[in-house]
């Protein structure tokens, strides 16, 4: 293994016998590692970026959404497209009832 400051690099069959161990300090002095296979670079091992705590959605309108009626009924009647089409054409009806 040969070492810089800011990069080591390791063949490869050096990085299989000892891969947690380097993975460890990678993790823990964010080392980077340059791994080669006869003698030329394939593959680097480097830190990762923290993960980012992401919010849970559940629970979080708890106490300041209200809910009213059963959500598992259906908004419309039976066929809600016809009653869409009947208040399309009752609308319509309206507005060509003005332009007349």
């Amino acid at each position: 293994m040969t070492s810089s400051s800011a990069e080591q690099i390791i063949a490869a069959g050096d990085f299989k016998a000892k891969c947690l161990a380097l993975m460890d300090r990678v993790r823990d002095e964010g080392v980077e590692f340059t791994i080669t296979k006869y003698g030329h670079p394939i593959a680097r091992l480097v830190p990762c970026e923290p993960i980012r705590e992401v919010p849970t959605l559940r629970g979080m309108g708890r106490g300041q959404i209200v809910i009213h009626g059963d959500l598992t009924e259906p908004t419309f009647g039976d066929d809600p497209v016809e009653e869409i089409v009947d208040s399309w054409d009752a609308l319509h009806s309206v507005d060509s009832d003005k332009t007349n």
